[in-house]
């Protein structure tokens, strides 16, 4: 009963089909990660430079 099971898992595509998306999904996320620290860290350079221009830096009390 179980060894049949075992064989059909294997036969049917779902396995690796599953295993294919995890590896995407992986990929993509590693993608966005890269992508959005790559942004934010332009993006902090650009607000320093703009704060810096405008004479800012201090808070006001």
């Amino acid at each position: 009963m179980i060894l049949h099971q075992v064989k059909q898992f294997l036969i049917s595509e779902d396995g690796p089909t599953a295993v294919e998306y995890a590896v995407m999904l992986a990929l993509i996320l590693v993608a966005c990660i890269t992508i959005i620290t790559s942004l934010g860290t332009k993006i902090s350079g650009t607000f320093s430079s703009v704060s810096s221009a405008l004479g800012g830096g201090t808070t006001a009390s």
